[in-house]
């Protein structure tokens, strides 16, 4: 879960905080998966008018897990983002960070 459960900022009107709830979770859960050192996952979601950013943030050493070899396993994360996505007319980059 990280220090930064549930940071949620922007300038949104908070109507679809239930949405960006759910695809933080959704990278959390992958993260999770994915990760050794799981207490250094940190997730936080910008708000935008048409486009949110997840940015996830992981350990150093942990980061070629997530990224994968050629960068699949964060293409995968970023497609299956965008697949949970598609009903709320909204779209979600994911932007990964390493400590």
């Amino acid at each position: 879960m990280g220090n930064d459960a549930g940071n949620t900022t922007g300038n949104d009107t908070g109507n679809d905080t239930g949405n960006d709830t759910l695809m933080r979770d959704l990278v959390e859960f992958v993260a999770k998966a994915l990760v050794d050192d799981v207490e250094k996952i940190e997730i936080s979601v910008i708000v935008g008018r048409e486009t949110n950013m997840i940015e996830l943030k992981v350990a150093k050493e942990d980061i070629g897990k997530v990224i994968g070899r050629g960068g699949r396993t964060a293409e995968a994360m970023r497609t299956l983002l965008n697949c949970a996505a598609a009903k709320t007319n909204k779209r979600y980059t994911l932007h990964i960070l390493d400590e």
